[in-house]
């Protein structure tokens, strides 16, 4: 299912959100340009595990915990984390507020990384995606917008309806699909031709968790859903 939209009117231009696709696109080009130097740049800027857990014999290993955020192992790799990013980053941002937002994103990216690195610590594989910190914007969704309908592209052959489908539904089955996925798998990294399971886990636990230090209740009332015929809406009013 390729989620294409949700009801949660947005309040502000989604500035990071939007900046943050054009980033990793960029990046991505980037590396479409190193040619046969491309493995390097991998090794360079993606997040090595073996090498972050002996950080101490070359502690600028730690900064790739935030570089690799920013490089995709293909297209489709690419594609798939900016449709989720744009999805459910506008809804985000419009709560917390964009700089907020950018600090949020940038630390759930990081408790990937590093769960990552601790479930795989022998692995001299570079670990690269945005997805541990997309996760992270998917367990904050989980909190704020619990009952917003998400409308989804479900691929059948040659026909592609969309539904709509609660939130809370969506969102568990996805993290449900995600400790299945860390639990039966040993292939962790996109580079490798796995998913980096343990990646998406990490990030979707902090961003469940840190989301109470980004969202104040008492400056902003919580979202109020009115039930219409067909059709949800939300509105939303200044405390």
């Amino acid at each position: 299912m390729i989620p294409i939209g949700d009801d949660v009117p947005e309040r502000h231009y989604p500035f990071v959100t939007y900046t943050l696709i054009g980033l990793n696109v960029f990046f991505f080009f980037v590396e479409l340009l190193q040619g046969p130097r491309l493995e390097a740049f991998l090794y360079r800027w993606g997040t090595v595990p073996a090498w972050v857990m002996n950080w101490q014999e070359r502690p600028e290993v730690l900064l790739t915990l935030f570089t690799s955020m920013f490089l995709h192992g293909g297209f489709a790799h690419l594609i798939g984390n900016m449709i989720y990013l744009n999805v459910y980053g506008k809804s985000l941002e419009g709560t917390i507020g964009s700089g907020r937002f950018l600090v949020f994103y940038l630390l759930s990216g990081l408790a990937g990384g590093i769960a990552h690195v601790l479930m795989n610590p022998t692995s001299t594989v570079p670990a690269i995606g945005a997805s541990g910190a997309i996760s992270g914007v998917l367990g904050a969704y989980l909190v704020l917008f619990p009952r917003a309908t998400v409308f989804l592209v479900v691929p059948l052959l040659f026909f592609f309806p969309i539904v709509a489908l609660p939130a809370v539904f969506v969102l568990t089955w996805w993290f449900a699909l995600q400790i299945v996925g860390g639990l039966t798998s040993a292939a962790f990294t996109q580079v490798g031709g796995g998913v980096a399971y343990w990646a998406h886990i990490g990030g979707f636990v902090a961003g469940f968790l840190l989301i109470g230090l980004f969202y104040s209740r008492k400056q902003r009332q919580p979202f109020r859903y009115y039930g219409v015929p067909d059709r949800r809406y939300w509105a939303y009013r200044e405390g």
